[in-house]
C-alpha cells in the first residue's frame, strides 16, 4: 500500500497546476497563457529543426540540451543537432521560416506551445527560436522525483530593438572568457547589442598590424588579437548579438597619443602624453586641424571596421574638456578663420570628418550625447548618458535627441557601475509614462543599454557588477512597460542569478574568492553575513574623485565582495516594514533573528581579525552595529527604555561612510525602529 501512495503522490506532485505567480521568467513574455497539464520529460526527449534558418540554430539547440541535462541529470539521448529535420519524430518541434540577420530591426519573436505530448516553437527567424529556447528552459519545473515544462502558449516579441551591455575593457583589460561568458549571459536574456569600448586613456585594446606603436606603447601588454575580436564577433553573432567597438575620439585620447603624439593638441613644450594610471578626466586631445590626425584615424578605421561586420561604429565624443585646445594658438586661429564660436562647432567639424571614413566601412557614427551639437548630421546616433549628476534632467537628452530627429540610445539611469539599487534601473523606462513626445519621435528611440565602466572591476569582481542586475534592464528593455512589480521583480531574480552560474558568470562563486582572501583563509561566513547588509559606496564616491584606486590599485577588498541590493538588507526591510505595521510574535522574531545574527557576527569576526588584517578596517562598523542590534533587541523583547541620545550616536557610527568603502543600508530600517515609540 505504501508503494501505492507513494506513487500517488509522485504523480499528483508532477501534474499539480502551477501559477503565472510561480514562473520565473525574465524577460516576462507579452503574452503568456496556462493551460492544465504538463510534459514531463524523459531522457528520449530531442529537437527536431525545421525551414530555413542560419546554422546558428543548431548550436544555439544543441546548447539547449547540454543545459536542459545539466538541470535535469537525465543523460539525454541526443547529442549535437547538425542538419534540418534529423529527428522528424522529436517531441520538441522548432519552426523557422529563414536565416535571421544580426542587425536592428530584425524579427525576433517566436511562439511557443507546450501541451503534454509536444512542445512547438514557431519562429520567423532563427533568433526569434535562440529566443524562445531561452524562454523554455526557464519554464523547467520539478517535482520530488520528476521534471517537467508546464502546459503553456507564448507569443512574445521585444518592445526596444536595442537591448545591451557596454563593457569597458580599457581601463581594465577584461579577456577572452569574460567577454564570453557575459555574451552568454546576455542571450539568455534576450538581450541583442554588445557595446565593446576598446580604448581609452588608460590603453588601447585592439591589435593594429599596420601600426603596431599603438600595441608596443599603449597596451601594458594587454589587448586583443585581430583573431580574438574575430573570433568573439563571430561567437556573439552565433548567439544573436551584434558586437559595437568603440575607439573613443576627440578626448579619451592618452593611449592613442601616446604612441602618436604629434596629432595630439598640446604644445611641444607641454610634458609629453602618457597612458592614465588613474580613472577621471583628462586634458589629452586629438588635433583637429592636423590633416595627419584624419589621416590617421582613416588607417585605424580600415584596419578595424572590417574585424565587426555590423552596421555601427561608436566614436565616443564624450567628455572633451577642451583645455589644450583653448591654449593652442594654431587652434584658435583655425577656429577664428572657420567662423566656429565654440569648442562645440570644432568637435562637430573633427566628428563630420569621420562620418566618410566610416560610410567607406557601410558603418553608421554613433556617439556619446556630446556629439549631438547643432550642426551634426541626423544619420549620427546619439547615446544618451547624462542625468541628474551631471546636472542635467534624468532622461532629458534622450528626449532632446529625439525630438531633433536623431535615432538614440539610453544609457542614463543603466549606469550598473554606479552600484544603484536595481528598482532604480528597474523603474528607468526609455519612454516614461508621462513622457510628451510624439509617435514618430519615440520611434527614434532604438531602445537602451547597461553601461559597465572598469574603473573599479577586474575578471575577478565584474560579474558581480553586471550580474543580476542587468536581467532587470534587459526586461526593462524587452517586455511590456507595464511590467513594473518590484516584488515580482526581486522573486524571480533569485532564481535568474543562480541559473547564471550555469552559463560561466562568476558573480556568486567569485565572492568567496574575495573572502578568503580577507578572512586569510580562515571561516568566511560572518564577514558574507556583514556583506549581506553592505554595499560599495555609490555614485563614484568610493573612488575619491578618481584618484584613490589606480589601475593596478588591489580590487579584492571588502567593498569588492559587497553588490548593489545586499539580499539580507532587502529581506530586514521587509521584515521591520511588516512588524512596524503589526507588532505580532511572529513578525517580531523575524527582526529579532537578524540582531542575535549581527551581534553573533560581530564576536567571530573580532576572533578572526587576530589572524586576518583584512578584516580590521570592518570591526568599526560590525561593532557599532553589534550595539545598536543589542539595545534594540532590549527596546523590542524586554520592552526597555533605552536613552535616544545613545540610540541617535550609534546610529550616526552606522551611518558613516568612512569604514572599508561601503555604507550600512540597513541604515533607515534601524533608524526606525530605534524612532519607534
Amino acid at each position: 500500500m505504501r508503494y501505492i501512495l507513494f506513487f500517488l503522490f509522485v504523480v499528483i506532485s508532477s501534474t499539480a497546476q502551477i501559477k503565472l505567480d510561480d514562473l520565473n521568467l525574465m524577460p516576462w513574455p507579452r503574452e503568456i497563457s496556462l493551460q492544465g497539464g504538463n510534459f514531463s520529460l524523459t531522457k528520449s526527449f530531442k529537437v527536431n529543426i525545421t525551414g530555413d534558418p542560419n546554422s546558428r540554430i543548431f548550436i544555439g539547440a544543441t546548447q539547449f540540451i547540454r543545459r536542459l541535462d545539466g538541470r535535469t541529470g537525465l543523460f539525454l539521448e541526443q547529442a549535437h543537432l547538425t542538419k534540418i529535420n534529423e529527428v522528424p519524430e522529436a517531441e520538441l518541434q522548432i519552426n523557422i521560416i529563414r536565416n535571421g540577420e544580426i542587425k536592428l530591426k530584425e524579427d525576433e519573436s517566436y511562439q511557443l506551445t507546450v501541451v503534454s505530448n509536444k512542445i512547438l516553437i514557431n519562429a520567423t527567424t532563427d533568433l526569434g527560436a535562440l529566443h524562445g529556447l531561452e524562454t523554455l528552459l526557464q519554464l523547467l519545473q520539478n517535482s520530488s522525483a520528476s521534471f517537467y515544462f508546464p502546459n503553456v502558449t507564448i507569443s512574445d516579441s521585444p518592445r526596444f530593438i536595442w537591448r545591451g551591455l557596454m563593457i569597458d575593457a580599457a581601463r581594465h583589460f577584461q579577456p577572452v572568457d569574460v567577454i564570453k561568458r557575459n555574451l552568454d549571459a546576455m542571450a539568455s536574456m534576450k538581450m541583442n547589442v554588445f557595446h565593446w569600448h576598446l580604448a581609452d586613456d588608460q590603453g588601447w585594446r585592439i591589435e593594429m598590424k599596420n601600426h603596431p606603436k599603438l600595441n608596443e606603447l599603449s597596451t601594458d601588454g594587454s589587448y586583443y588579437t585581430q583573431e580574438e575580436i574575430k573570433n568573439i564577433v563571430k561567437y556573439a553573432a552565433e548567439r544573436g548579438i551584434l558586437v559595437v567597438p568603440e575607439i573613443d575620439v576627440p578626448g579619451h585620447a592618452s593611449a592613442l597619443l601616446t604612441a602618436y603624439p604629434e596629432i595630439g593638441s598640446k604644445l611641444a613644450a607641454d610634458p609629453a602624453y602618457t597612458v592614465k594610471r588613474n580613472s577621471g578626466i583628462y586634458n589629452s586631445t586629438l588635433d583637429p586641424t592636423n590633416p595627419k590626425t584624419y589621416q590617421l584615424l582613416g588607417e585605424i578605421f580600415d584596419e578595424v571596421c572590417p574585424l565587426f561586420p555590423g552596421d555601427y561604429f561608436h566614436i565616443g565624443g564624450d567628455e572633451n574638456n577642451g583645455k589644450e585646445w583653448n591654449a593652442n594658438p594654431q587652434i584658435q586661429e583655425f577656429k577664428t578663420e572657420n567662423k566656429m564660436s565654440s569648442n562645440h562647432d570644432l568637435q562637430t567639424y573633427f566628428n563630420m570628418q569621420l562620418i566618410p571614413m566610416l560610410k567607406k566601412h557601410n558603418k553608421k557614427l554613433m556617439g556619446w550625447e556630446e556629439i549631438m551639437t547643432e550642426n551634426m548630421s541626423k544619420n549620427a546616433i546619439i547615446h544618451a548618458w547624462r542625468g541628474t549628476n551631471e546636472g542635467q534632467a534624468s532622461g532629458g537628452s534622450l528626449a532632446k535627441a529625439a525630438k531633433n530627429g536623431y535615432q538614440t540610445v539610453l544609457s542614463n539611469g543603466y549606469y550598473i557601475d554606479l552600484m544603484l539599487s536595481i528598482d532604480k534601473h528597474y523603474l528607468n523606462d526609455p519612454i516614461p509614462s508621462n513622457s510628451t513626445l510624439s509617435s514618430e519621435e519615440k520611434v527614434k528611440i532604438l531602445g537602451g543599454e547597461a553601461a559597465m565602466w572598469s574603473e573599479l572591476v577586474t575578471p575577478l569582481n565584474i560579474d558581480s557588477r553586471i550580474w543580476p542586475r542587468t536581467a532587470a534592464i534587459a526586461e526593462r528593455l524587452w517586455s511590456e512597460a507595464d511590467i513594473t512589480d518590484l516584488n515580482s521583480l526581486h522573486k524571480r531574480l533569485k532564481t535568474i542569478s543562480w541559473r547564471l552560474e550555469e552559463l560561466g558568470i562568476s558573480h556568486i562563486r567569485n565572492k568567496e574568492v574575495i573572502l578568503r582572501n580577507i578572512s586569510n583563509n580562515q571561516s568566511t561566513a560572518p564577514i558574507n553575513d556583514l556583506s549581506n547588509v553592505c554595499e560599495p559606496l555609490k555614485n563614484y564616491s568610493r573612488n575619491g574623485g578618481g584618484k584613490k584606486y589606480r589601475m593596478h590599485s588591489p580590487l579584492t577588498l571588502f567593498a569588492d565582495a559587497c553588490t548593489a541590493d545586499a539580499y539580507d538588507a532587502y529581506d530586514f526591510d521587509k521584515a521591520v516594514m511588516a512588524y512596524l505595521e503589526n507588532k505580532s510574535p511572529e513578525n517580531q522574531i523575524v527582526v529579532t533573528d537578524f540582531f542575535r545574527k549581527w551581534i553573533a557576527m560581530n564576536g567571530q569576526l573580532i576572533d578572526l581579525s587576530a589572524n586576518a588584517p583584512l578584516i580590521q578596517p570592518l570591526l568599526p562598523l560590525s561593532e557599532s552595529l553589534s550595539e545598536l542590534s543589542q539595545l534594540l533587541l532590549l527596546k523590542i523583547e524586554n520592552k526597555k527604555i533605552v536613552q535616544p541620545t545613545i540610540l541617535t550616536n550609534l546610529l550616526e557610527k552606522c551611518n558613516s561612510k568612512k569604514n572599508a568603502d561601503v555604507e550600512l543600508v540597513v541604515y533607515n530600517s534601524l533608524k526606525k525602529l530605534s524612532e519607534m515609540p
